[in-house]
């Protein structure tokens, strides 16, 4: 039976289901979930991260951490974490650049957060050769006796959402039905009502919340508190509060409905930054402001790096270029991304000095 059939079955037994739920099935159900069995990342595949567009990139994340360290006071051992590390590409260039302070990477001891056992796989076959990957299903599951430095490029996006409507009257909760052929549909029927929202939207509007990015900066937060140390979390997303659907399947580098093909897909929503920084302060962490991807890179000297790449290859010269528009451009990656960081006492987190 596919997933589409079975979340049919689920909802014509239990009624309408949650969007989060609706969510957490499409890409986790073990037996058809989308990063439980085809996630496909890449050119060749359904979507593509900053990571694969240029090796600069995690160079520029990898000379951020060795920073973070070397403020932390160079501690002999510290946890490096990435969460959803995708094909291990960031991380291969993370470490490379890491060289520059070999007990940097003598110190660190590498664990990936990832649940998908495809993309562990590949983790594996990329990293091997530069260091020694140890895996964990959760940031709740890594080790707590040491400080941290935490890199996050397109986690939090892929996590689950809920939606509530404004009826012009009341919010109510989105879920995912039935319609009376038996498709897949958007209604607000069985959903709960939604009070914590304001009430001056126009009729039709969508507000969207997440509980499970809230407490993932809950529980960094926590950590960073405890241990000491940095989190670095890059994504797309809104760096003030909003109303609006952003929940959007990708496949094969085009957007389609997100009912339309249940597991298939690739499901991600908008991040609401000043809502999962407003979790991770609530342990009393410190955060910085919620910046652009252009000013970011920027600001870590992504022109320089570039320039240096090019000098070293001048045959690419025009690759480079288009590398370096696609990841800082304002129509690319460098307005749509954004980033923020959450950390302990005492540290200056790189890239969010400088003015715009």
């Amino acid at each position: 039976m596919s997933l589409r059939d079975r979340l049919a079955a689920l909802i014509a037994r239990e009624g309408p289901i949650p969007v989060s739920r609706y969510m957490a099935l499409c890409l986790h159900d073990p037996a058809d979930g989308y990063y439980a069995t085809r996630p496909s990342l890449g050119e060749g595949g359904d979507f593509i991260t900053a990571p694969m567009v240029s090796q600069i990139f995690g160079e520029l994340l990898g000379l951020w951490a060795v920073e973070i360290w070397s403020q932390m006071g160079r501690p002999a051992r510290f946890l490096l974490v990435e969460l959803g590390p995708g094909h291990g590409v960031m991380m291969t260039d993370v470490l490379r650049a890491g060289r520059v302070a070999p007990s940097f990477l003598e110190a660190c001891e590498l664990w990936l957060v990832e649940t998908s056992g495809p993309l562990r796989d590949r983790q594996a076959l990329a990293l091997n050769s530069l260091a020694t990957p140890r895996w964990a299903d959760s940031v709740a599951e890594l080790p707590g006796d040491a400080p941290i430095i935490l890199l996050a490029n397109e986690f939090l996006d892929c996590l689950s959402i809920d939606q509530a409507v404004w009826s012009g009257r009341d919010w109510h909760e989105r879920r995912v039905g039935l319609d009376g052929d038996g498709r897949l549909v958007f209604s607000t029927d069985g959903g709960r009502l939604h009070r914590d929202a304001p009430s001056d939207a126009p009729a039709g509007s969508v507000i969207e919340w997440s509980d499970a990015v809230g407490e993932i900066g809950r529980v960094v937060g926590d950590r960073l508190v405890r241990w000491g140390g940095a989190a670095l979390f890059i994504d797309y997303g809104r760096d003030t509060p909003g109303f609006g659907d952003t929940l959007q399947a990708i496949r094969e580098h085009r957007k389609e409905t997100p009912l339309q093909n249940p597991g298939r897909a690739d499901l991600t929503a908008h991040v609401d930054f000043p809502a999962f920084l407003r979790s991770a302060r609530l342990s009393t962490a410190m955060t910085t402001a919620v910046i652009t991807q252009r000013r970011f890179m920027n600001a870590l000297g992504v022109v320089t790096r570039a320039e240096a790449l090019v000098r070293a290859r001048p045959d690419r010269a025009d690759t480079i270029a288009r590398q370096l528009d696609r990841l800082v451009a304002p129509g690319q990656m460098g307005e749509l991304f954004k980033v923020a960081a959450i950390h302990g006492p005492g540290l200056s987190p790189p890239g969010f000095e400088t003015s715009p």
